[in-house]
């Protein structure tokens, strides 16, 4: 048995022997760094307890390379670890959250009798395709916790039939919503404290009882504005993903948001047009290699601004982009002349 950080909580989980001498002084660096990678000969089962643990680790290196092996890890491996009786929520959690996408894996995370809310309102928030059709046709789940049916309903991915079969009523005609410039600076103002209170102070009064996406379920739009351009990074994540687009667009302006988050922007094709012209308007941000790199190969970038971009990358980045069928033939034409061009 042993007792493993998750989020704010202490989780016990009961390791193996080949687990725990791993864990053991015995297991040095490179014992554990082969380990996180997948690369010592153990059973499926136990490397993903090992996984999990590096992943809840404090070891920044071993948190990464375990994180990798979860994302690349064959899924016969991870089904036989779902197959587990005693496996505990929390690794059924780390599973869902890394591999959501697989509807293989997702139909035995679903139907593991073990499987937490927490991972449940996950899927119903970030899932789509056969994975959330899943989930909205898992009616225990459903009965069990109502709150799903919404989290789903509030899903992008979820077509108007899914919507409509969980009870959603599609909304009346609204008058014509305020400009985004009014809205975005009064927003602005609330947010500078000019109604007496600071976010700090705002942040004291949530009712620490809820999720941020359960508040975020009734909140109105100037108010998703304001949290967007101060919320915390858990906020960020969740508003960059709103339909509505003076709130996505209210995240990029936000003065905390980390180059990180820029660069999955950048590299989301769904990001809208706005989003795109915001980062190119910022010279910092355009700075970044990573940055220049997603917006080559982002649909919305203007086409000349992406070849202007082309000229600072990498020998490997043109050459993959030449054979690429993701971009534009114009994108992949440059590509090889700037590859011919270095040939002479």
């Amino acid at each position: 048995m042993t007792e493993q950080k998750s989020g704010s909580a202490q989780v016990h989980i009961k390791v193996p022997a080949e687990v725990a001498k791993i864990m053991s002084k015995w297991g040095g660096h490179n014992v554990k760094l082969a380990a996180a990678r997948g690369a010592l000969p153990m059973s499926g089962p136990n490397l993903v307890t090992v996984l999990f643990i590096f992943f809840h680790g404090e070891n920044d290196e071993l948190k990464k390379e375990a994180l990798n092996t979860l994302k690349t890890l064959p899924a016969k491996i991870l089904l036989a670890t779902l197959g587990e009786p005693e496996l505990h929520p929390a690794t059924i959690d780390l599973i869902a959250r890394v591999r959501y996408r697989d509807p293989l894996l997702m139909k035995e995370v679903l139907a593991n009798p073990l499987v937490g809310q927490k991972t449940l309102q996950f899927l119903a928030q970030y899932s789509s395709g056969d994975v959330l059709d899943m989930l909205s046709h898992n009616d225990v789940a459903l009965q069990k916790a109502p709150l799903l049916k919404k989290l789903i309903i509030r899903n992008p991915s979820a077509d108007k039939l899914m919507k409509l079969r969980l009870g959603w009523e599609e909304p009346k005609p609204e008058p014509a919503p305020e400009s985004e410039s009014v809205a975005v600076k009064e927003a602005a103002k609330d947010a500078a404290g000019e109604d007496g209170f600071s976010t700090d102070e705002i942040e004291e009064f949530e009712d620490e009882t809820l999720s941020k996406y359960q508040m975020l379920l009734d909140m109105p739009v100037a108010e998703k504005i304001k949290m967007a351009l101060t919320g915390d990074k858990e906020w960020r994540a969740l508003l960059i993903r709103e339909s509505n687009k003076m709130v996505c667009n209210s995240v990029l302006k936000n003065p905390r948001i980390s180059d990180g988050e820029v660069v999955a922007v950048a590299k989301n094709r769904s990001s809208n047009d706005d989003m795109i012209r915001i980062i190119l308007l910022n010279r910092e941000w355009v700075k970044h290699y990573e940055v220049k790199k997603a917006l080559v190969t982002h649909p919305r970038t203007p086409i000349q601004k992406a070849m202007r971009f082309m000229s600072f990358l990498t020998e490997k980045d043109i050459k993959e982009l030449a054979k690429s069928r993701n971009v534009s033939q114009a994108i992949v034409n440059n590509a090889r002349r700037i590859m011919m061009s270095k040939k002479h």
